[in-house]
């Protein structure tokens, strides 16, 4: 079976300000196939208040690669990691 039939299973990496808001560092997330960046986010967010605020401000990789395009759909077994803005000296 493919995606189409099981749904996409992401796993979701929160560094810094992402993690303390949402109080893991990583959780794994089942979701519709076609579900994209910006949607993950959006049911994130949704969940929790604090951790909305700080996804607002935040970058994404895909499987280590920047994520440009919100709109993009996961697939099963992507990781998807929300870096905080840092600052660094």
């Amino acid at each position: 079976m493919t995606d189409t039939h099981l749904g996409v299973t992401v796993t979701v990496r929160y560094f810094a300000a992402a993690s303390a808001a949402a109080g893991v560092e990583q959780e794994v997330l089942s979701t519709p196939p076609g579900t994209t960046v910006a949607e993950v986010v959006e049911r994130l967010g949704a969940r929790n208040p604090d951790l909305a605020r700080v996804l607002q401000r935040c970058s994404y990789l895909r499987d280590g690669m920047a994520v440009r395009d919100l709109s993009s759909s996961l697939h099963s077994g992507e990781t998807l990691d929300v870096l905080p803005p840092f600052a660094g000296g």
